[in-house]
């Protein structure tokens, strides 16, 4: 395990500026329904912003040496992060494939390093390079494709409010950007029966 230090969330002050806001927006936080909001919220943001407490190299434990040299794909893996603009959610599914030297991961941290890099305070371009930047440098593989649809609150609550929109983005790393075959491959796997 790696020791990053732990960026430690500081509730209390979360629940005062929660309590500000109430003010501000015209409520009276000592009103019954609201007695407790602050220390909700606070909890809520520790939850949600978990990642930036967890160092995704800690899920790179679980590389197993196998002869394997087609695609390995996990494909419609469910996340929520937080817009860093708003500071209001959005949320999708990941597909993630890469395509092993050598060395495969336990399928399962795929999802687990999704979520290293999703609960953390994010914009989704940025987030999709992480993913797919960190698995090439970490299990070195032949080449990776992050592919994210998500759908962000803040433009489909607030804003030009447009629901069920969909943002996509992708990054394609190694032989998915230099073979046109292998990223023909590669995405028409992570489109089968749409």
């Amino acid at each position: 395990m790696s020791q990053e230090p732990e960026r430690k969330v500081d509730l209390e002050r979360i629940e005062k500026a929660v309590g500000e806001i109430l003010i501000a927006v015209g409520e009276d936080p000592s009103r019954e329904g609201l007695r407790d909001t602050p220390g909700r919220v606070a909890r809520m943001y520790q939850e949600l912003l978990a990642g930036m407490s967890h160092d995704p190299k800690d899920h790179i434990t679980s590389v197993f040496h196998e002869d394997y040299d087609e695609v390995v794909l996990l494909r419609d893996i469910p996340f929520y992060s937080v817009c860093e603009h708003h500071m209001m959610p959005f949320m999708g599914k990941a597909h993630i494939a890469y395509l092993p030297d050598g060395k495969v991961l336990g399928i399962s941290k795929l999802a687990r390093i999704l979520d290293c890099f999703a609960r953390r305070l994010q914009v989704q371009e940025r987030m999709t390079s992480q993913i797919a930047d960190f698995l090439m440098e970490s299990l070195m593989p032949k080449g990776v494709a992050v592919v994210i649809e998500a759908s962000h609150s803040c433009m489909t609550i607030r804003g030009i409010k447009k629901p069920g929109s969909a943002m996509v983005t992708s990054a394609l790393r190694g032989i998915f950007i230099r073979d046109p075959r292998s990223r023909s491959e590669v995405l028409g796997l992570m489109n089968i029966d749409r």
